[in-house]
């Protein structure tokens, strides 16, 4: 998986006490999604939903931006087919929404880290985790309209992270919000200055990877399946979920371990 003239690896993982972190690496690009990334992330995913001993994954960009959506010039260069482009077009949008859904499908949490900007499915990409932080200097936005092509992929997960009016207003103005406004719109958890960032993401991802994982990965499953059900269904659902979750024996160790007041030992 190489860009550019130097090889350089399109996608870094690193690894440490239970938290995978995965950086997206074309900083000159401004960590636009090319085929080639979205084949690395995808790799990644697939690699991680068999990973037993990752806990949490957290997802950041190299250099100034966050990710800079689809990588326009890939995108150009398929326009010249006979087709123009139409078979490429409806393949890389398959690609990447498959990609995208991969997120919520993954057992491990996945927390974005969003520094300088994330743009149309940049913004797409950070809609999809299940948590963000953010610094304080980073800007959203789908502005895909001032181009002429409405961000109708990116649209899919910010609707489900904001309220309609303002994932309208943004869809349709090609508009940026700030940080905090994200925060207040719930498209991020939490908002940090910029020499901070890492430090507060770590600090959830180490709260979360703390929990027992087998409960993390229950439940996360569950969260996404009952939202798209009735409510009736919904509590049907996931009172068997917790029914299974209650038998597990790490459960049972940390039931007694409350009821003693000492730490659980989880196997």
């Amino acid at each position: 998986m190489a860009d550019g003239a130097q090889e350089a690896p399109v996608l870094l993982r690193e690894d440490a006490g239970g938290v995978a972190t995965l950086t997206l690496n074309r900083p000159a690009q401004l960590n636009a999604l090319s085929e080639a990334l979205l084949t690395a992330l995808q790799e990644a995913f697939d690699a991680l939903a068999a990973d037993a001993t990752t806990k949490v994954v957290v997802l950041r960009g190299a250099g100034r931006a966050f990710c800079a959506g689809h990588d326009l010039r890939e995108m150009e260069q398929a326009r010249q087919a006979p087709d123009g482009g139409r078979a490429y077009f409806n393949a890389l949008f398959a690609q990447c929404a498959r990609m995208m859904t991969s997120i919520a499908r993954l057992p491990q949490p996945v927390i974005a880290e969003v520094h300088g900007l994330a743009t149309a499915a940049g913004c797409q990409l950070v809609a999809s985790c299940d948590m963000a932080v953010a610094s304080s200097e980073a800007k959203f936005g789908v502005n895909g309209v001032n181009i002429g092509l409405f961000c109708s992929t990116p649209m899919v997960a910010l609707t489900r992270n904001i309220p309609a009016k303002h994932a309208f207003e943004m869809l349709t103005t090609g508009g940026f919000i700030d940080a905090e406004r994200a925060e207040r719109l719930g498209l991020v958890n939490r908002v940090a200055a910029p020499e901070a960032l890492g430090e507060a993401t770590r600090a959830l991802a180490e709260t979360v990877a703390g929990k027992l994982a087998v409960a993390v990965r229950i439940g996360k499953r569950a969260f996404y399946e009952q939202a798209e059900m009735t409510l009736d269904a919904a509590y049907a659902h996931t009172g068997r979920v917790m029914a299974e979750n209650m038998i597990h024996r790490d459960t049972a160790e940390g039931v007694a371990a409350f009821l003693e007041k000492r730490a659980p030992r989880w196997s």
